[in-house]
């Protein structure tokens, strides 16, 4: 998940690149909103697995 979690962020980079670039002509805030969905999800995950594994240890 944590992997997943760098390459969304990563993807949010390159779609911010692109709009402020405006080398094309396409709107991207939907995606740009979607990526800020997927970040937060995935960072909870990895967050909430974190403390699971970290209680578990004795």
């Amino acid at each position: 998940m944590y992997i997943a979690y760098k390459e969304a962020r990563e993807t949010k980079y390159w779609l911010r690149l692109l709009q402020q670039s405006k080398l094309v002509n396409i709107d991207l805030t939907n995606e740009l909103i979607y990526a800020d969905e997927i970040i937060r999800i995935l960072s909870s995950i990895v967050k909430t697995t974190e403390k699971s594994i970290g209680r578990s240890t004795p």
